[in-house]
């Protein structure tokens, strides 16, 4: 997983989605399970 200042170029990619828990931003991608991020 990557921390990340923007997920901005993250959120573009297919299947990705934005989800928030315990005060942090995730993108999580059930189709491409390698692209995850955080921040914060």
């Amino acid at each position: 997983m990557k921390v990340r200042n923007s997920l901005r170029a993250l959120k573009k990619i297919a299947g990705a989605q934005i989800v928030r828990r315990r005060g942090r931003t995730f993108v999580i991608n059930k189709k491409n399970p390698g692209m995850k991020a955080r921040q914060g």
